[in-house]
């Protein structure tokens, strides 16, 4: 099975994130779970870069990290999206509409 370059994929890292993030809190190993979940394995976010996303969408309002007590009594760090992280979600969203249009003009079928 072909894998997705993490190059061609980047752009967009933020918006798969966002995406899971939009109905729920959650943590960075689910993240990185359901990512590769849904992508039927054909993406696995690396766990560097996952967190390099958490913190610059952190910085830039998009999420808020909060810890809190797991089931199994260990302290994990949890992220929720904020109204500006949705914003920047549905403009990621529109972009990827373009995007695929563009790209799409030199794919042959």
């Amino acid at each position: 099975m072909l894998e997705i370059s993490s190059d061609v994929i980047r752009g967009y890292n933020d918006t798969m994130i966002l995406f899971l993030l939009l109905d729920k809190p959650s943590y960075g190993y689910d993240i990185s779970r359901q990512i590769k979940m849904l992508t039927d394995g054909k993406y696995v976010i690396k766990e560097t870069t996952l967190y390099s996303a958490f913190t610059r969408m952190e910085n830039n309002g998009y999420v808020e990290s909060f810890s809190q007590d797991a089931e199994n009594g260990k302290r994990r760090t949890y992220y929720k999206i904020t109204d500006t992280g949705k914003e920047y979600y549905k403009e990621k969203c529109e972009e990827w509409f373009i995007t695929k249009d563009v790209v799409e003009s030199f794919i042959q079928k």
